[in-house]
């Protein structure tokens, strides 16, 4: 954790020491009464937390906030929802990344079941965006939504620059070498098993252009690491 990051009510009351946030800044940041530690506002500033005593079930804080708030990046993924521990990965690393949102679609080729998973329905989710912003030192975490398809997802997309997707077998060109074309873009990744050939008549109907990242078949964090990168630079982000 790199900057340690609470929701707005939870800076109005104490912290239980078996949280761990409050873990990391015991035994890790090796923080003591009056000292100070690295915190930020959900969506909101950074500034510095200050444990003001600790007690024998919890630590009582105190915080201090700048007056900016950092931005997300003009990014959007939108991605096959693959199984549950690649999703994770995901969705920690994307959030590193500061993508805006992230919309999984339920894809041609990829199982129903994956819809169904803890990850989701128990709002698991959220920790691991959470994670990924923590590592950045940023307090804005993705947006994320599940949608029933491929046709729902590009529907619910707002209009951009940039519009490309990953096709290791139908790309017509390199990511590196597409043109940045203006401020914001969209990246589509497919499922395990790629697009189906409706799914890519779609795209190509929505203004995506096919691209790849080279002859290798990646796996899926890898190819939606990769591709985010890479869009980042087009647009001088990174």
């Amino acid at each position: 954790m790199n900057l340690i990051l609470f929701s707005p009510d939870e800076t109005e009351k104490p912290l239980p020491l078996g949280d761990p946030r409050a873990v990391h800044i015991l035994e890790h940041l090796r923080r003591e009464d009056g000292e100070s530690f690295d915190a930020g506002l959900i969506h909101g500033p950074r500034g510095k937390g200050w444990i003001e005593k600790r007690l024998p079930k919890e630590l009582r804080l105190r915080f201090t906030w700048e007056g900016s708030v950092p931005a997300s990046e003009p990014v959007i993924l939108a991605a096959g929802i693959p199984r549950p521990q690649t999703a994770r990965r995901i969705l920690r690393e994307a959030s590193a990344l500061g993508v805006q949102s992230i919309r999984f679609f339920t894809a041609d080729k990829g199982p129903a079941s994956y819809r169904e998973s803890r990850l989701w329905s128990t709002g698991e989710y959220r920790r691991h965006l959470i994670e990924g912003a923590q590592q950045a030192f940023t307090t804005r975490i993705p947006s994320v939504s599940l949608d029933a398809g491929l046709k729902a997802c590009l529907d619910a997309l707002p209009g951009s620059s940039v519009r490309v997707a990953l096709d290791v077998y139908e790309g017509t060109g390199a990511l590196s070498g597409i043109s940045s074309g203006g401020p914001d873009a969209i990246l589509a990744v497919g499922p395990e098993r790629g697009w189906s050939r409706s799914e890519r008549n779609l795209l190509r109907a929505a203004g995506f252009t096919l691209v790849h990242l080279g002859e290798r078949v990646l796996r899926s964090d890898t190819a939606c690491v990769s591709g985010l990168t890479l869009v980042l630079a087009k647009l001088g982000r990174l």
